[in-house]
């Protein structure tokens, strides 16, 4: 079995109205239902949703000097909203569950394999 990243990536500054208490509990049961889903057929290896980027911490070295900046180094208008990292059979299997969680979530979900080194 093959491991994949599927990986929301927010917009910032994206409009978007918050939500009604009625649907975060509605967004929370199709998560639920998802990542239960998941669990029972041996695909969930690993899930989490993350801060935005004004919390980020960027820890560089230089000339044997640790060096750390607040946020991310890049600037960019996207950025990681959340993950979850699974075992799928190959490709298209992963792309079935990058589907089923773009539904749940409500958004584009990026599909990637991990590289995994020779031998390992």
């Amino acid at each position: 079995m093959a491991q994949y990243l599927l990986s929301h990536h927010s917009v910032e500054g994206e409009a978007r109205e918050p939500m009604t208490d009625e649907e975060m509990q509605q967004f929370m049961t199709r998560i639920n239902s998802l990542e239960e889903e998941m669990r029972s057929t041996g695909t969930f290896v690993f899930g989490g949703a993350l801060h935005d980027p004004l919390t980020a911490t960027v820890v560089r070295v230089s000339d044997g000097d640790v060096l750390t900046t607040d946020g991310p180094f890049a600037e960019s208008k996207e950025y990681l909203g959340g993950f979850y990292i699974i075992e799928a059979a190959d490709l298209d299997a992963a792309l079935g569950w990058a589907s089923k969680t773009a539904e749940a979530v409500a958004h584009a979900i990026e599909v990637r394999p991990f590289r995994h080194a020779s031998g390992a």
